[in-house]
């Protein structure tokens, strides 16, 4: 073999590395361009609409009595941040929501896992939880508030109370869902308890309990919202009741899109968790 033909071959694997390392970049280039397309047409309908608003409120079409528009509601956000407002009542809602999905998210999932394991248990807990399950928010708050007082307790037990129910249930039926010939693959391979836990259960009912977690997270912003309106002297919730007592309505629309845009927000962070942690499986289409 010359000299020419082995350099060649030996530069063969470096080539290869470098062609998969720039077809690697095009790809990546190319979901970067296709991701800021779909923002660009995403946002061409709430832009149109935020140019139609502003010029119907100019123009006198609608009163900005009781639809302010756009520019108002900026500039009553800009009030809001200089005076440290809306940082100190943001973060004590965060808080609340935080704390309030950390332990009925908690509760949840360890009550799916056990009820979702042992038949006896959902015998004897499962009516009883579906039964608590239909009743609304605002028909519990005020019950809660009447025991627990106006205070944060109450605040985030009712936060608390609506996260522990899609916690719950998906992970009950992640674990249920596992299908039975993974079991007998399991007995063949002589996994122990341990190993048909963490191997073969856990990895099988993930895609479920990130449905009820992302589902979970979406139930205590909406307890958040519940909680902070019927009785708080901080929060989000409570600038938005300020808001309708003084007939402010700029006021109320900052702590509606507020509420809006962290909730979606929070929901993007929960999707990009099931892309990452499930990329493994072949059927996900997220």
């Amino acid at each position: 073999m010359s000299n020419s033909a082995k350099m060649i071959q030996q530069a063969a694997p470096g080539l290869r590395s470098s062609e998969a390392s720039e077809g690697k970049s095009v790809y990546r280039l190319r979901r970067l361009k296709e991701k800021a397309n779909d923002v660009a047409v995403g946002a061409i309908l709430p832009f149109f609409i935020l140019i139609v608003w502003q010029a119907a409120g100019d123009l006198g079409w609608i009163s900005t009595g009781f639809l302010p528009t756009p520019l108002r509601i900026l500039e009553q956000f800009q009030s809001l941040l200089a005076s440290g407002e809306l940082s100190t009542n943001l973060a004590i809602s965060l808080k609340r929501a935080f704390i309030g999905f950390l332990i009925g998210g908690t509760i949840g999932l360890v009550f799916g896992f056990f009820v979702g394991f042992i038949q006896k248990l959902e015998s004897l807990l499962d009516p009883s939880f579906q039964m608590l399950r239909m009743i609304p928010h605002l028909a519990i708050a005020p019950l809660i508030i009447l025991w627990l007082g106006f205070g944060e307790a109450s605040k985030i037990c009712i936060i608390a109370t609506g996260s522990f129910f899609p916690m719950y249930l998906y992970t009950f039926l992640g674990i249920r869902g596992v299908d039975q010939k993974l079991f007998e693959v399991a007995q063949v391979l002589s996994f122990s308890k341990t190993k048909q836990i963490f191997r073969l259960i856990l990895p099988a009912s993930l895609p479920s309990v990130l449905l009820g977690l992302r589902l979970s997270v979406a139930i205590s912003w909406l307890g958040l919202v519940v909680a902070e309106l019927i009785g708080s002297q901080q929060g989000i919730g409570f600038l938005i009741n300020y808001g309708k007592q003084n007939s402010n309505a700029e006021l109320i629309f900052v702590g509606v899109i507020l509420f809006a845009v962290i909730g979606k927000t929070i929901d993007s962070f929960v999707r990009w968790l099931e892309k990452s942690w499930l990329s493994w499986r072949d059927s996900y289409q997220g």
